[in-house]
């Protein structure tokens, strides 16, 4: 931290750099957000499964975090700013293509499309904003770029609910094409590469046992809550674990493993990482239940239930600058930390609804979240680049992006799986996807059931806490 009384200020370039970056964490924020509210009529105009409409949501994960160690390796290789540009480009054709989709199947294959693209992007930005910005204006940089996600959120949730009641589905992918070809013009103007290529090699044995490891355990679990607890089932949870454990012995083995295991003799790293992955565990499943429980319990409007949502996210992103000045100042323990706990307080106000709680109380749980998110990401995401060497920042960027991915990839999964330990089996993957409301009689039991699932969120926001305590007094020079 610089001992300057006086503000260092960002440069014309970095402002512009910085726009650059926010809109493309914008577009993929939005794709977060926006499918869900539009699941139930994208699936009904397909005419599709609703095992399928799962696998909308869950192949553009899976694939961006099977992805980011590689884009990032990628970006190490041929300029981070090039791959970033280029990820624009696929995310463009990805989206279009989705906007155009005949079937179902067709639909998941092009959102892997739109997810490879969306790894580019998002494996890479925080490598180009740790080129472009010194330490002294990182957390500074990283907490107007929260503000990116969180308007992306804001956005995905109120188009989602407008553009599918007012417009066709297919326009919650097209409208990404004109925002994306923008951002990839300004980022062709303004972005420059200011680092020296380094030689990588690809790491083809890590992601291919990630991949069957991550895709056997999503294909066990997401049969198991919809009742077929099987043999098949059982072999798809054996694949994933043995291909997770194999996945782990690779990497102890390769030259330049997809997770480089030396990174994590540096505890800020170690701490910050796993603090990022159980917070992901632990609340990105949230949006999925709150909007279920406002939908399925409560019988509103996927409109009217993300509309209570939105002063939260708002709230966030006005929390985020603060925040990451906050964090340079003072180190990121303390505000990374405060956050996650103010993440726990809301889930837990969650876990308390019930049929007749005032929907004040909903949106003051989405108001505490958003701080406590506001306050978490700059600090962590600053924890993570300053503790990084210069020369691998690309391979950081990536891994911070995979712990996180992979903690949203199950959480998903595992908020269905609890929750269908209480709901009946059939029922619970149209209430998840919003395709029925419940009958009265069954209102308290699916109350129940995403209880449950707010306490299992609440442990791995406990388990994150932790871990970014851990970072006390190893922390001063991040």
């Amino acid at each position: 931290m610089s001992d300057s009384t006086v503000p260092i200020r960002m440069s014309h370039y970095q402002k512009l750099a910085l726009t650059v970056i926010l809109t493309g964490v914008l577009i993929t924020a939005v794709d977060t957000t926006i499918v869900v509210l539009a699941l139930p009529t994208m699936m009904g105009s397909l005419h599709a499964q609703l095992s399928d409409a799962v696998w909308v949501i869950l192949s553009y994960l899976l694939v961006i975090t099977l992805l980011s160690t590689q884009v990032g390796r990628i970006g190490d290789m041929f300029g981070r700013v090039r791959i970033y540009e280029f990820g624009f480009l696929i995310f463009i054709i990805g989206s279009f293509l989705c906007g155009i989709a005949s079937n179902e199947q067709w639909l998941i294959f092009f959102r892997i499309v739109q997810g490879i693209g969306g790894a580019f992007v998002s494996a890479n930005s925080g490598a180009v904003i740790a080129d472009t910005f010194p330490s002294e204006l990182r957390g500074r940089a990283y907490g107007f770029n929260s503000i990116g996600w969180n308007m992306g959120a804001i956005l995905g949730i109120l188009l989602g609910g407008l553009i599918t009641t007012y417009f066709s589905w297919r326009w919650i992918f097209l409208i990404n094409v004109p925002i994306g070809i923008f951002a990839f013009i300004l980022a062709l103007k303004v972005l420059k590469d200011r680092t020296e290529r380094a030689s990588r090699s690809f790491d083809l044995i890590g992601m291919v046992t990630l991949g069957v490891g991550l895709l056997g355990g999503l294909l066990a679990m997401t049969r198991w809550s919809s009742g077929q607890l099987d043999v098949i089932t059982y072999l798809l949870a054996f694949i994933g674990i043995v291909a997770l454990v194999g996945f782990v012995f690779a990497e102890r083995m390769q030259q330049s493993p997809a997770l480089d295991i030396r990174l994590f003799k540096t505890k800020v790293l170690t701490f910050s990482l796993l603090a990022s992955f159980f917070q992901s565990l632990g609340n990105f499943a949230v949006l999925f239940l709150l909007i279920m429980y406002l939908q399925g319990v409560r019988g509103l409007s996927p409109l009217h239930a993300s509309l209570l949502l939105v002063p939260g996210y708002i709230i966030g992103g006005i929390a985020g600058p603060l925040a990451g000045r906050w964090s340079d100042r003072i180190g990121v323990v303390v505000p990374a930390t405060m956050g996650l706990l103010l993440q726990a307080i809301a889930i837990f106000i969650y876990a308390q609804l019930n049929t007749i709680t005032p929907f004040g109380i909903v949106m003051l749980g989405s108001i505490i979240n958003g701080i406590g998110a506001g306050f978490f990401f700059p600090s962590n995401n600053a924890a993570v680049m300053k503790a990084a060497p210069a020369k691998v920042y690309g391979i950081v960027s990536g891994m911070l992006r995979t712990f996180a991915n992979i903690g949203m990839v199950l959480s998903f999964a595992m908020a269905i799986l609890i929750a269908s330990a209480r709901i009946p089996r059939g029922l619970v993957y149209a209430v998840f996807v919003g395709t029925t409301t419940l009958h009265p009689q069954l209102m308290n039991t699916f109350d129940n059931g995403i209880h449950a699932a707010f306490y299992a969120c609440i442990v791995m926001m406990a388990l994150a806490a932790i871990g970014s305590a851990m970072r006390a007094g190893k922390a001063n020079s991040a």
